[in-house]
């Protein structure tokens, strides 16, 4: 007996020694992580639907046909009406793939825009993470897999789009933007000329440029830049979408000439406004008037008023030192007066819910140790003085309705209950349902519209740019 245990104690040996280093606690996370991202392999297959890459069999069959000597806006997919509808540009970035079948293809669109998002999310959550003490890796290993099941991302990876690598260029100008105001805290002297450029973030603009240049919606966010006065950084996206586009005419100068001459103005190339899946005003407006077109008029007033609101609000969340709460108002607001906002284009959200369940922790985090009266630090008095301790629920419900507009979010574009609801005119009324099927056709639509108008913003959260409104918002807490 005694030779036995022996003999499994020196099979154990190599295990321990291997596990030695190991904390408990990373392994129980590993397993967190495992965990969730199983759950959201589980709710991809409850409530997504059947992908089969079919936006990238487009692209890919139109790149092999571009590579076979055909005109590329001449290509039209079989069993379908659809072709290639993004600029030369685009077409250029995606004629490596000709050479690769078309599910590979797809597979390494999926596998590279997963790790965009897992990066982007990195960034994003790094200021709060390093705030509150969480592992920066645990975090994103779990909001990664949270982020892929839901409706923009699995329809995204699922057809084969390009949203997930957009937003990702976008968020890049974010970072640039965020080391451009801190200049000079990331590199060190010993660095070489290529980190230091980068640390700089002088290079930003550049990323919302490459993203218009493939597809023009990242257009508005050139216009947030200048009406913010960020001249440098809208002066490099002007410059970084001029240079590409006019390189374009130069290499394929048939296709821009087609692009702009015809193609781009040819909006029913892309598909009819009052499609379910199209959850933009004018997708909204047009199902609501139970028509194939959207009514125009109608449409370009209410645009005019939800783009005057986006942009002010987030010029405001700047001003208060809450660029990325400023960037997600224009990517929301892009979605919202776009003519046509396919589902797998609403990867916003993401950002929205990170804002909307941070500002429910900091609230929750600043009524810890304050009077709910006059502000100051008083939970140190005597249990029984009246005032200067609140109530024991005071602290766990300040933020409650930001922690449940958060979660209400994100369970809305996990489940993306248009689906049960998706009607086709002429031959099915948007109305089949009645008003409950009508209000959850356009449900992904109505939150995009709300998000726009109380998205909340947090005041010196993570600044870009120092300016004088958000310096007198830090004098005031330092005083209090």
């Amino acid at each position: 007996m005694p030779t036995t245990v022996g003999r499994r104690a020196d099979r154990l040996a190599p295990v321990r020694r291997a596990t030695r280093g190991i904390d408990r606690r990373t392994v129980v996370r590993t397993g967190i992580v495992a965990a969730v991202a199983y759950a959201a392999w589980l709710a991809i297959g409850a409530f997504g639907r059947p992908y089969n890459f079919f936006d990238m069999k487009i692209y890919h069959g139109a790149v092999v046909w571009w590579a076979s000597g055909h005109e590329l806006y001449e290509f039209i997919a079989p069993t379908t009406t659809l072709g290639f509808t993004y600029p030369p540009f685009a077409a250029l970035a995606m004629l490596p793939m000709a050479r690769l079948p078309v599910e590979t293809a797809g597979w390494t669109n999926a596998a590279g825009s997963i790790a965009a998002l897992a990066v982007v999310l990195a960034a994003l959550l790094r200021p709060i993470v390093d705030r509150l003490g969480w592992p920066l890796w645990f975090t994103v290993g779990i909001a990664t897999p949270m982020a892929v099941a839901i409706e923009p991302v699995r329809e995204t990876l699922g057809y084969g789009q390009v949203n997930l690598l957009l937003f990702a260029l976008i968020m890049a100008d974010l970072v640039g933007l965020r080391w451009r105001s801190r200049r000079g805290t990331h590199g060190r002297s010993t660095d070489g000329p290529f980190l230091r450029l980068l640390y700089s973030g002088s290079w930003a603009g550049m990323g919302i440029g490459l993203a218009t240049a493939v597809k023009l919606t990242p257009a508005l966010f050139i216009g947030y830049l200048l009406i913010t006065r960020q001249w440098r950084v809208a002066a490099t996206a002007v410059g970084t979408t001029i240079g590409v586009t006019l390189g374009s005419f130069a290499l394929v100068g048939t296709e821009s000439r087609a692009y702009f001459g015809g193609v781009l103005w040819q909006t029913e190339r892309v598909g009819a406004a009052d499609m379910t899946p199209n959850q933009s005003l004018a997708g909204l407006l047009a199902r609501l008037y139970d028509s194939i077109e959207t009514p125009g008029l109608l449409w370009l007033a209410f645009s005019v008023l939800v783009l005057a609101l986006g942009l002010s609000r987030a010029a405001n969340a700047r001003a208060d030192g809450d660029e990325l709460t400023a960037f997600t108002l224009v990517g929301l607001t892009a979605n919202v007066i776009s003519p046509i906002s396919w589902t797998h284009h609403l990867v916003w959200v993401i950002p929205a819910i990170i804002v909307l369940a941070d500002a429910a922790v900091r609230r929750r985090e600043a009524s810890r140790g304050l009077s709910p009266r006059t502000g100051q630090q008083s939970f140190g008095g005597p249990p029984g003085v009246s005032g200067l301790r609140p109530p024991i629920w005071y602290p766990t419900l300040t933020g409650l309705r930001h922690g449940v507009a958060a979660v209400g979010l994100y369970l809305l574009f996990l489940i993306s209950p248009i689906w049960p609801y998706e009607h086709k005119l002429p031959e099915v009324s948007h109305y089949q349902d009645g008003l409950l099927g009508a209000l959850l056709e356009n449900s992904l639509a109505l939150a995009l519209i709300v998000l726009v108008a109380a998205l909340p913003w947090r005041p010196g959260a993570e600044p870009a740019f120092y300016t004088d409104r958000l310096a007198r918002t830090a004098a005031t807490a330092g005083r209090r």
